[in-house]
């Protein structure tokens, strides 16, 4: 008896299912391998058109006032929530609905997780790289912990213009490596993370000089809180 032949729509349905099979096994497989190697690059290094200069190093060549101070300024509960902190998305939206400039609640995992695996961008791009940032953000929160989380994202942070990553940008702007980082070149950097082509780390004035002092003061209160408990024990 011959096989009825499945209608079109059948047949596009389980063509559907089939590439999300296949997705999911590679992010799955591509979280892993992060896990334990460093990511070699990323798309926003690959069309940056001034280039990617970057530096691989171990988290234990960085120092912990650039931890304290990225953990300062982005996310003061990284080492408290699961990849999402629910409080600053609202606190996000709230602010949004507002007007003016549109502003994320994005926590450091979430923006380790657009930075590696995805795109930049603002506008109606955004809100599509929502679905598939939380779905890396609860795998690298499930699969890397909040230490390697920590590490990847302070290698491939943009730092500057054409520059990635903690020990790059340490050279660029002090000529030193990370390790050696003081508790205001730390600060320094870290106000500069959100607009690293925009704001200056050296010679900064206004809003980033103030930012700066505001992160330098607290590295201390992160470190006296507990606030990096999960990166040092």
């Amino acid at each position: 008896m011959a096989q009825a032949k499945r209608s079109p729509v059948a047949r596009f349905s389980a063509f559907l299912f089939r590439c999300l099979l296949w997705y999911l096994a590679i992010t799955f497989a591509l979280v892993l391998l992060y896990r334990f190697v460093p990511v070699p690059t990323t798309l926003t290094m690959l069309f940056d058109s001034n280039g990617s200069e970057r530096d691989w190093e171990p988290l234990s060549n960085i120092s912990p006032n650039l931890v304290r101070a990225v953990i300062a300024a982005e996310d003061g509960k990284f080492c408290q929530h699961n990849g999402f902190d629910t409080e600053a998305i609202e606190k996000a939206i709230q602010r949004n609905q507002q007007g003016g400039r549109i502003r994320g609640g994005s926590t450091i995992s979430q923006q380790t997780a657009k930075n590696v695996f995805l795109w930049q961008g603002s506008g109606w791009t955004r809100y599509v790289r929502k679905v598939p940032e939380a779905y890396f953000t609860f795998l690298i929160e499930t699969f890397w912990g909040k230490r390697r989380i920590m590490e990847v994202y302070l290698n491939v942070a943009e730092t500057g213009i054409g520059t990635y990553g903690a020990e790059s940008g340490a050279q660029r702007y002090f000529k030193k490596s990370a390790s050696k980082l003081s508790r205001m070149e730390a600060a320094r950097m870290a106000a500069a993370l959100p607009l690293p082509k925009k704001r200056a780390v050296n010679g900064a004035s206004g809003f980033t000089r103030r930012y700066g002092n505001r992160i330098a003061s607290r590295i201390n209160i992160v470190k006296r809180d507990g606030l990096d408990s999960c990166i040092y024990q």
